[in-house]
């Protein structure tokens, strides 16, 4: 049985966004990891998944670069899927210490309940985690909605990440504050 490499003792939940689904959680689950589907509601990204603990986890951009790099931590079909998460090729982001993202997915009558936990194992400005409090309630809403209706939803991306997000994510690249631990 293969594991993962990563020590998730130290890593601390940031953020939990909760939804739930009209669909299985068979279906939630490929929707988790189908390339051609998660395209539809990750703002083009496609996951590639290595099924098994300790196998690859990417995002790729439509040009088949890679945006996000990391490693299963846990595969556990169709219960719960957690992998880290590097951001690649976008200095300053890239510079940031390595994240977990969980989903687990429950069946709650004729729903799924699905459970999105970022976790960290440093003490992450709250300037930074307004980033992902912008972005995970999209992806979220677009899985669901693509899931529940067969359309996925549309956002404007030209709006861009708030300055004071990029400002924090420039100050901690530059001050390390995770190497004070």
């Amino acid at each position: 049985m293969s594991k993962s490499t990563i020590d998730t003792v130290a890593y601390k939940p940031k953020s939990v966004y909760r939804t739930y689904i009209a669909a299985t959680p068979d279906e939630v689950w490929r929707a988790l990891i189908d390339p051609e589907f998660t395209k539809q509601y990750f703002f083009g990204l496609a996951t590639e998944v290595e099924p098994r603990a300790g196998g690859r986890f990417r995002l790729l951009w439509p040009d088949g670069r890679e945006h996000i790099t990391g490693e299963v931590v846990q595969w556990t079909p169709p219960r719960r899927l957690c992998v880290s998460w590097d951001i690649q090729n976008m200095p300053p982001f890239s510079e940031l210490p390595t994240c977990l993202i969980t989903w687990d997915i429950e069946a709650d009558g004729a729903a799924t309940r699905l459970t999105m936990t970022e976790s960290h194992d440093w003490d992450v400005p709250h300037e930074i985690m307004a980033g992902g409090e912008e972005g995970w309630p999209k992806i979220i809403s677009g899985l669901k909605s693509l899931l529940e209706t067969g359309k996925a939803l549309s956002f404007d991306m030209s709006v861009g990440p708030p300055p004071e997000f990029v400002a924090a994510v420039e100050k901690a690249a530059k001050e390390k504050p995770w190497m004070r631990k």
